[in-house]
């Protein structure tokens, strides 16, 4: 059996149940890298990685670079005498840093690579439609999530699942197939696998404004997908234009109904109950909506206080 030294890297809460699941099986964690502590809110407090709250409570080694090429970190690393590292949810390592450690550098990705390659594998699953997802475990190498593959684990991606129920059952099992990963390496057993290449390989891009708004000309189950793949971060968006008004809204939950109708697509249908909006073969259900300057609501409370003009549409 191998004496491992780890350094743990990762920023997110994703990341934390990884390196409390290393944490209470007794590995000796000698680092934990995480991002700069960012101001946030009204007074700007520094707010603290949820990686960072843990490994203070664990009484854990921590560094937080602002880059990761600067002889002063590189120097502080290579002091640790980690022999194998550990990255969940970070950034991109330079070389000099994934290249260090006797045992390598490897990765736990949301996806099952090849596919969702990326910042955000865990929207795209579900804005694609797809049935199954999982996570990957595999070395660090020079390109982003293309290194020679550990091991994998599946699941179903259910029909009423959001990013946040999938980023929850990912993190579970993503943890256990990372202790699954350094036991093989503790015992010198760990056997890797290229990655198959092919055309068909798809991506998770970053999320921005523009993929994250609603296209309501496109089929139902496309905009259902979209709208839970989304939830509950960052939201999709459209544009309400209501009488004289158009704002931006964000959709955090919605169901579906399949049926034919003659109403024009982005149509608002609303009730003192229900708001929905025609699209192709049928209608988008809103079941929470955020209005511009006002919190997230359900529907029917949003109702309450808010009336949808006869020719209201989502634009």
């Amino acid at each position: 059996m191998r004496d491992l030294k780890i350094i743990f890297m990762g920023t997110p809460d994703f990341a934390v149940d990884t390196l409390k699941t290393l944490v209470e099986q007794n590995y000796n964690i000698v680092g934990v890298i995480t991002a700069p502590d960012k101001p946030a809110g009204r007074g700007r407090k520094l707010n603290e990685s949820a990686v960072k709250q843990y490994a203070k409570s664990q009484n854990l080694n921590i560094l937080q670079p602002t880059n990761l090429k600067s002889e002063t970190f590189l120097t502080e690393l290579k002091s640790l005498n980690a022999n194998l590292q550990i990255v969940v949810a970070f950034r991109m390592l330079p070389t000099a840093v994934w290249q260090m450690p006797e045992y390598g550098t490897f990765n736990l990705h949301a996806s099952l690579l090849p596919n969702y390659r990326g910042a955000a594998p865990i929207n795209w699953a579900i804005i694609n439609g797809e049935t199954k997802t999982g996570v990957s475990t595999f070395f660090i190498d020079e390109k982003i999530d293309t290194g020679d593959m550990i091991f994998q684990e599946e699941i179903n991606i259910e029909t009423n699942d959001n990013a946040g129920s999938l980023h929850d059952k990912l993190m579970k099992i993503g943890s256990q197939l990372v202790l699954k990963t350094v036991s093989e390496i503790e015992k010198g057993n760990v056997k890797t696998q290229k990655q198959k290449e092919n055309v068909n390989i798809k991506t998770a891009y970053k999320l921005n404004r523009d993929n994250c708004k609603i296209d309501w000309t496109k089929p139902l189950d496309n905009i259902y997908n979209k709208i839970r793949g989304l939830s509950p971060y960052p939201a999709a968006w459209c544009v309400l234009n209501n009488g004289e008004e158009k704002l931006d809204v964000k959709i955090y939950k919605a169901e579906k109904e399949t049926t034919s109708h003659d109403f024009k697509t982005g149509s608002i249908i609303s009730t003192k109950k229900e708001l929905k909006v025609a699209v192709q073969n049928g209608y988008i259900i809103i079941n929470q909506m955020k209005l511009p300057g006002k919190r997230l609501m359900d529907i029917k409370s949003l109702l309450n206080g808010y009336s949808f003009k006869s020719d209201a549409k989502m634009l």
